[in-house]
């Protein structure tokens, strides 16, 4: 059946048939999931086995057929130098009926031009001439009836001229040592490489089971740790590789999980303190209010509870966008910006300040949420006019080393110190309390503004001044082609 075309081609149909049906099959596709191998360490030594099988599959390969080729090669010359000594002698016209064999000659035999023997080894005596059929030039002959024997043999084929006519002299040389000496390397081969590919086995299978072992120690480890165990930490393997780099990974991140954990638990119990302190300030004024007899005292009351209902409205406010903040990020809306226009807007709005000067030198574009970054510039705009003594600056260009839009906002007030300037961005976190508390800061703009910088890529810092102290943040932007001059809005009289 394997010599038949048709019959091959039904087999594959078969096995076409049977792997369709088991791929379209979940039982049969569930066991094959099964019996394939889940554990990276049975995978890798299955192909590093698979590898140096591989490997070793071809080199042994090429190694016999070099060593067939040589041995064939050696046994031919063997033939073939006979051969042209059976010639000599023919050419002298000495030759005799029976033909001596050499060693490693299976036999001999000398036709002439009408296909009659007239010259045999003897055990070809008596033999008629050998067809092509039996064996020619170059090609394997087996089971000579003359010999008796079935086994490889080389033929060489001469041709010479001799006193009586030209003679066809044919010597067949044994294949019998090549034959086993291939079988012998073959076996050896065999043996070795079964020996090699069961050692890498066992080195891989161990190596890597010793190289796995503190990712189990890590995995382990991740799993234990709970919501309130986020102080433990992932066991350091102490080495300089994958492993190690991965282990300190975990551990960044278990740092980032608890300093997280710590500045949310912070921010509910100093969420929580500033709520409490408005509302007992609004029961207390209610509770005045509703009990007093004297009318005025009572609209005095009222009125400082309206108060505190806008500052906790407003801090409600800045929580809520906080939280969104932290929770989803950027909320998709996300367009072309015209700082300049935005920033004019924003002065506009805050023109109750200290005097405002603007320097909008270029005309950046940013891309992200206008509401968002438009927030950002009122709360450094209030920020700068809160602490500002008589003025208040803004400063806009653009960047083209860096292609950033640069926005600098100054005000003449108070240095802050440079051990405070990274502490100014904590939330609720006031550097003069009572005075920010009494003119209606929460803690909470510097946080939201630098929160909605990070969100669009940008920056915010503190930068040193030697009067006053100025807000920078860095934004991607573009230059917009043309230019844009602004005027400086609600400066005081002899300000540029």
């Amino acid at each position: 059946m394997a010599d038949d075309p048709a019959g091959l081609r039904a087999v594959r149909r078969i096995v076409h048939r049977i792997s369709e049906r088991a791929r379209r099959s979940p039982r049969a596709a569930a066991a094959l999931r099964r019996l394939a191998p889940r554990s990276v360490r049975t995978r890798t030594t299955i192909a590093a086995c698979l590898g140096v099988a591989v490997v070793l599959l071809v080199a042994s390969a090429a190694v016999l057929v070099l060593l067939r080729v040589n041995l064939e090669r050696t046994v031919e010359a063997g033939a073939r130098e006979q051969a042209q000594v059976v010639a000599g002698i023919a050419a002298d016209g000495h030759l005799p009926d029976q033909l001596p064999l050499g060693h490693g000659t299976d036999f001999i035999q000398v036709t002439d031009a009408a296909g009659t023997v007239i010259a045999a080894s003897q055990n070809l005596a008596g033999r008629p001439a050998l067809t092509p059929a039996d064996g020619a030039d170059g090609h394997d002959v087996f089971d000579l009836a003359g010999l008796g024997d079935e086994h490889h043999q080389r033929v060489a084929t001469l041709t010479t001229g001799t006193p009586t006519g030209p003679v066809t002299i044919r010597v067949g040389a044994s294949l019998h040592t090549a034959d086993t000496a291939e079988d012998l390397t073959t076996a050896a081969l065999a043996a070795l490489s079964a020996l090699l590919i069961a050692t890498v086995g066992a080195v891989t299978w161990r190596a890597t089971g010793r190289a796995l072992r503190p990712v189990e120690s890590i995995r382990a480890e991740v799993a234990a740790i709970g919501d309130r165990d986020l102080d433990r930490r992932v066991p350091d393997p102490g080495s300089d590789d994958e492993i190690a780099r991965l282990a300190h990974t975990m551990n960044g991140m278990l740092d980032r999980l608890e300093g997280a954990g710590i500045r949310q638990r912070r921010f509910i119990a100093d969420a929580s303190h500033e709520l409490r302190s408005p509302l007992a300030v609004l029961r207390t004024q209610l509770e005045v209010a509703h009990t007093h007899p004297d009318p005025a005292v009572r609209a005095d009351m009222v009125a400082g509870a309206l108060q505190d209902t806008d500052r906790l409205q407003s801090l409600a406010a800045d929580l809520l966008l906080l939280a969104r903040l932290d929770a989803a990020g950027h909320d998709g809306r996300s367009e072309p910006v015209d700082l300049a226009d935005l920033v004019g807007t924003a002065a506009t709005r805050a023109g109750q300040r200290p005097g405002i000067t603007l320097d909008l030198a270029d005309r950046p574009i940013v891309t992200g949420n206008p509401l968002w970054l438009g927030r950002l510039l009122t709360n450094l705009l209030d920020n700068a006019g809160r602490h500002a003594r008589s003025r208040v600056t803004v400063h806009l260009s653009f960047d083209p080393q860096t292609a950033q839009a640069v926005l600098d906002v100054g005000n003449d007030g108070p240095a802050i110190d440079p051990a405070d300037r990274e502490k100014v961005f904590e939330r609720f976190t006031r550097l003069d309390h009572a005075r920010s508390r009494d003119d209606g800061g929460t803690g909470l703009g510097l946080p939201i503004a630098r929160d909605i910088a990070a969100l669009h890529g940008g920056t915010l810092t503190v930068l040193g001044t030697p009067d006053g102290c100025t807000f920078r943040t860095r934004l991607p932007a573009h230059l917009q082609p043309e230019p844009f001059r602004a005027t400086p809005l609600g400066a005081p009289p002899g300000d540029p």
